[in-house]
């Protein structure tokens, strides 16, 4: 049987959000991979490039994983009762409940984190805590079949990690190597801790309006849980 795997897009996702764990799971033995929408229209990520959607969210059968990315357009999911509502339903029968980078706000919006812990972008990581989640600042978090992964490029790590717990240790590696992930970053810049408090003011200042935004839509979204 094939293993049923469920990338949800929209639009202005991070494509690097959904492209790292994509390059990861598609490698699996028997994956099928699903890129859902409510249509088959393209959809516009941010920065401008078009994505295809493979089915539509009411033709998607059963996955074993699904996963929701992140990005700008996460606010506007956070509101929608149709995406939440397929969420919720697909939770039920998955192996896997899993996000990347912001997109477990998502899942917090769908009431699916209460007494979880979690992880996220590092600019949205206290958020999570409005849903009832445990903020965890890891690269990626294990809670039961809840698999939540960091911003952007944690999207890898958290694919890795993903393969390993369902197909074992040396697919994962095999994986690895196949995509020589096998990172050596040029600049010690990549999390909050090491960039240096003049980066990261200068990082929160030009998203200061996503931001405020996010957490507008965080609170409405947590406050209809209640």
């Amino acid at each position: 049987m094939p293993f049923h795997i469920g990338f949800l897009i929209f639009p202005n996702i991070t494509q690097l959000d959904l492209a790292g764990p994509y390059e990861v799971l598609k490698s699996v033995p028997d994956a099928k991979v699903h890129l859902i929408w409510k249509t088959l229209e393209p959809v516009t990520a941010g920065g401008g490039m078009q994505m295809l959607p493979t089915i539509t969210m009411a033709e998607c059968p059963q996955l074993d994983l699904i996963c929701v990315p992140g990005g700008g357009g996460t606010s506007q999911l956070m509101a929608d009762e149709d995406v939440l509502n397929f969420i919720r339903k697909q939770a039920k029968g998955v192996r896997y409940l899993t996000s990347v980078c912001t997109g477990s706000l998502v899942l917090g919006a769908a009431g699916l984190l209460k007494g979880k812990r979690a992880t996220s972008h590092w600019m949205s990581h206290e958020m999570l805590s409005a849903f009832g989640a445990t903020p965890v600042h890891e690269r990626v978090v294990i809670d039961g079949n809840l698999v939540t992964g960091g911003g952007v490029t944690a999207g890898i790590d958290f694919g890795l990690v993903v393969v390993a717990q369902a197909f074992g240790e040396d697919v994962a590696k095999a994986i690895q190597l196949g995509i020589e992930y096998d990172p050596s970053p040029p600049f010690d810049a990549g999390s909050p801790g090491r960039a240096g408090a003049a980066l990261v003011a200068t990082a929160r200042a030009q998203a200061a309006t996503r931001q405020k935004e996010r957490k507008a839509a965080v609170d409405a979204a947590a406050e209809k849980l209640i």
